[in-house]
């Protein structure tokens, strides 16, 4: 059934009842915290709905109770202010006073002696209530059953009445109450939920039963849990959606239908599908039209703004994500210096780690000492008083795994010649690289944080200042070095990158738009790159990591797990 896609406090859409007696956390989502994600059913559901949602026929007041006729009414909206809910109805059939609602469904009838699931059942009889509020006698609904072309008849008995205004009372205490009931546990009704990558019904389970972050990781010393096999990955392992970059100086990006059209000097030379695409990328002296500045927003695809010399320098989209619950958590959060401290030292502690195990995998000689040294500085985070002593230990932490970055390099050039972390400009190919990589990680987490419903400029440990993705910029610590060191060196020791795709001037060095163009490539490999979660124990990308990341975040901030656990490699 298709609905408005307004969201009158007042009144409960008749779709949101179809959640809430499948699974009561799928309601909240939806309704009270704004959340939605197509799958292959909500978008095969759609087109089965096409016709029936073009508005046709005229549903007859129930007075004009003397046509013997049959009058067929195509998406009615109707509300009932009494019941305190409000639908659009697939199809009204009526004949003088009487009516009867038909919500159009996808598939077969289950085979049971009802002919149709409680949800839908419960669906249709509160669009039979609401027609009995507006004036028709209305005593059946039907259900229509697209894919046997089946109609299964529903008798509004009293049992199937309690069931729907008990729904309605428990759906709107439910809202009012302001708190996301807990996953559902193992159920056979997650798998084939489109909200399922947002829900994280095993993983906010399996935290909730270790009742701890993921503790630091094996080498030298601590102890971690065990991956959990029972942990399901109900999402791919990869985005469906990918990044479109641009670089090349002078191009344009425009529309043809549900195609862009990536023109240089005037000549196309790329045709992406637009649901094929996840953002966009501009990279210097590159334009777009309003026309696809519109459809890509209005498709929920931003737009990200990068300088010719590779910085993100903002980020154009459509509407806020409407999850205000969530920015609530996160203002207030923000603006505790206990709270926001402990997310601090867990960004820092996992960023430590992560450099730990970059440079155990790695280095060719005895790092050891090293090793050592970034351990004891991973414990002191953990024990940081106050944020401007985590900042101190984050710099030694830097310090030290970047005296040991040069030897992770295996090619004998002149050009890699890396000596220490410089950047505002970069002075070397190698922290040009960084630099550049840093940038792209922080665009694909303001990206991450906004679909989330995050305001990716207050951060925890990264204090607010203009212009600058504080929140994105907080989960990029532990990332750092497991993406974006991992590609830096990729490209380098690959060969993909060479001295002739830089370019030096007065004291810094930049890199040339081949150069660019080649290490985005090792860039987007690495975030594609299949890792088996240390925790939840099946694999997924780097891109979904981040995306389960912010999630996790968000369930902290909400009050449904105990800590924020960072992400850190086996």
């Amino acid at each position: 059934m298709s609905e408005s896609n307004g969201h009158d406090p007042d009144l409960v859409p008749v779709r949101m009842l179809n959640e809430y007696v499948y699974c009561p956390r799928l309601a909240y989502l939806e309704w009270v915290q704004s959340e939605f994600e197509d799958s292959s059913d909500t978008v095969e559901g759609r087109y089965r709905h096409r016709r029936v949602d073009r508005e046709t026929g005229r549903l007859p007041d129930p007075e004009e109770g003397d046509d013997p006729s049959t009058v067929h009414a195509r998406s009615v909206m109707l509300s009932s202010a009494e019941l305190g809910i409000i639908a659009r109805i697939d199809l009204v059939e009526a004949e003088g006073g009487r009516a009867t609602p038909v919500d159009y469904k996808r598939g077969d009838p289950p085979d049971r002696p009802e002919g149709a699931w409680d949800p839908e059942r419960v669906q249709v009889c509160a669009q039979g209530l609401i027609l009995r509020a507006n004036g028709y006698e209305c005593d059946e609904g039907v259900l229509y059953f697209t894919g046997a072309k089946t109609r299964v008849p529903v008798p509004f008995d009293d049992e199937l009445v309690d069931l729907t205004k008990r729904s309605i009372a428990e759906l709107r205490e439910l809202a009012s109450r302001g708190h996301i009931p807990p996953p559902l546990d193992d159920s056979p009704k997650c798998p084939r939920c489109s909200l399922a990558g947002i829900c994280l019904p095993d993983e906010v389970n399996l935290l909730t039963r270790i009742g701890a972050p993921m503790a630091p990781h094996v080498g030298n010393g601590s102890a971690k849990p065990e991956a959990n096999g029972d942990v399901r990955r109900l999402g791919p392992a990869r985005e469906e959606r990918l990044p479109l970059y641009v670089t090349e100086p002078g191009a344009s990006v425009g529309k043809s239908g549900d195609n862009l059209v990536v023109k240089v000097k005037g000549k196309p030379v790329s045709k992406p599908k637009l649901f094929e695409i996840g953002q966009i990328a501009l990279m210097g002296n590159v334009q777009i039209t309003a026309q696809c500045l519109r459809e890509v927003t209005g498709r929920g695809i931003p737009v990200c703004h990068f300088t010719g010399g590779g910085w993100f320098h903002g980020i154009t989209r459509g509407h806020d994500h409407k999850n205000i619950e969530l920015r609530q958590a996160q203002f207030a959060t923000a603006a505790a210096e206990a709270p926001s401290l402990e997310l601090a030292k867990s960004f820092v502690s996992g960023k430590i780690r992560n450099q730990r195990t970059q440079l155990r995998r790695n280095h060719p000689g005895d790092a050891r000492s090293v090793l050592r040294q970034l351990k004891r500085l991973e414990d002191k985070s953990a024990r940081a008083e106050n944020a401007a002593s985590l900042l101190g230990i984050e710099g030694a932490a830097a310090k030290a795994y970047f005296s040991e970055f040069s030897a992770l390099i295996k090619v004998s050039s002149s050009t890699f010649d890396f000596r220490t972390r410089n950047r505002r400009p970069p002075k070397d190919p190698v922290n040009a690289l960084l630099s550049f990589g840093y940038a792209l990680l922080a665009r694909d987490l303001t990206v991450t944080t906004l679909a989330v419903g995050f305001e990716p400029y207050l951060g925890f440990y990264h204090r607010p200042r203009y212009g600058r993705p504080a929140l994105a910029l907080d989960l990029a610590e532990e990332f750092r070095p497991i993406i974006v060191d991992s590609a830096v060196l990729m490209a380098i020791n690959n060969g993909e990158v060479r001295d002739e795709h830089f370019v030096r001037s007065a004291g810094s060095v930049a890199m040339t738009s081949t150069g660019r163009r080649n290490f985005i490539a090792a860039y987007e490999r690495r975030m594609e790159a299949l890792v088996t979660h240390p925790v939840f124990g099946y694999p997924i990308s780097y891109r979904k990591i981040l995306n389960v990341q912010a999630r996790l975040l968000a369930r902290f901030l909400t009050g449904e797990l105990g800590s924020y656990p960072a992400f850190c490699t086996r």
